[in-house]
């Protein structure tokens, strides 16, 4: 079982408070260099830095060095993670991963394969209903930066918070708890919130936060049924890598030399809302659950957990 992995190593409630604000630091340490260079760039144009919010702070930079230096707080974060995991709990890369014997990466690769493709079909399906509502936006040299940038960086912040929420919170919780179900509601609603300062959120809406919660728990409920992170790894990071590359507008998290950009007014019906989340998360759970025969959902998400 994977949560019940975390009874065989340091897992008192202090520790992962400790954990926790360690994990933390690691994120704000790295965010300076964004810091730094936006502030830099402010005081260079004569802005009033009294004024200055994060959106503002992200339209300053050159897109893909904003790219670079958001998602580097996130390779830091994750460093920290890693080293609270190995040193503060005593615990293995592989157990805060999977309950396997070893890291199935071929889960994560059918993962990010399938939702990539998905992706990939529905921002197509996109374009071609409503051309109109995009711009060409492909520039050899900076799509080329982009993509080296994304290759390496964005699976990194998947990981960070694959390995937070999915794993390190639901494993602390699970043991803490000694069930199944309140590390499930918590970390996806935990993991959707997080996402409430982005900028999409002001353009289109709270309701949005039914996506980010919705992801979330499809997220936790993949992790619980699989006993292990690797699907949920595939498909984060495919869902990321997939968008940042193909797919940009002005009111996005994730403002990038992409191919295409959105130039449309933003506005999401509760159709656009619900639809994925009602709809299409469950089919990607039932693909999942046959290929790889998940059995006995109610004790897997909503049973107990012990030492034993």
């Amino acid at each position: 079982m994977y949560i019940k992995q975390a009874f065989k190593v340091e897992h008192d409630w202090w520790l992962y408070l400790v954990g926790v604000i360690l994990i933390f630091i690691g994120v704000i340490l790295g965010q300076i260099p964004f810091t730094l260079a936006a502030f830099a760039k402010a005081i260079g144009n004569g802005d009033d830095l009294s004024k200055m919010d994060t959106n503002s702070m992200m339209s300053l930079l050159d897109s893909n060095l904003n790219l670079f230096l958001m998602l580097l707080s996130f390779a830091v974060g994750l460093a920290f993670l890693f080293f609270v995991v190995k040193y503060l709990h005593k615990q293995s890369l592989k157990s805060i991963t999977t309950s396997r014997s070893t890291i199935d990466w071929s889960r994560f690769w059918f993962a990010f394969l399938a939702w990539g493709a998905t992706t990939f079909c529905f921002i197509l399906l996109e374009y071609f209903s409503s051309p109109e509502d995009f711009s060409f936006n492909f520039k050899p040299i900076p799509f080329l930066i982009l993509v080296l940038i994304s290759i390496v960086f964005i699976p990194l912040q998947t990981s960070f918070e694959e390995y937070f929420f999915r794993g390190y919170l639901m494993q602390g919780l699970g043991v803490l708890a000694k069930n199944r179900w309140l590390p499930l509601i918590f970390t996806s609603t935990l993991f959707g919130l997080m996402h409430i300062a982005n900028p999409e959120i002001g353009k289109l809406g709270y309701m949005l936060m039914v996506h980010y919660i919705g992801t979330g728990f499809l997220l936790g409920i993949m992790t619980l049924m699989d006993e292990g992170l690797e699907l949920a790894l595939g498909f984060h990071a495919a869902n990321n890598l997939i968008a940042a590359l193909l797919l940009t507008a002005d009111w996005t998290a994730f403002q990038t030399n992409s191919i295409l950009k959105d130039i449309s007014e933003p506005e999401m019906s509760n159709l656009e809302v619900f639809f994925p989340v009602f709809v299409i998360y469950p089919l990607i759970l039932i693909v999942f659950s046959k290929k790889y025969q998940w059995t006995d959902w109610k004790e897997k998400l909503f049973g107990s957990v012990t030492a034993d």
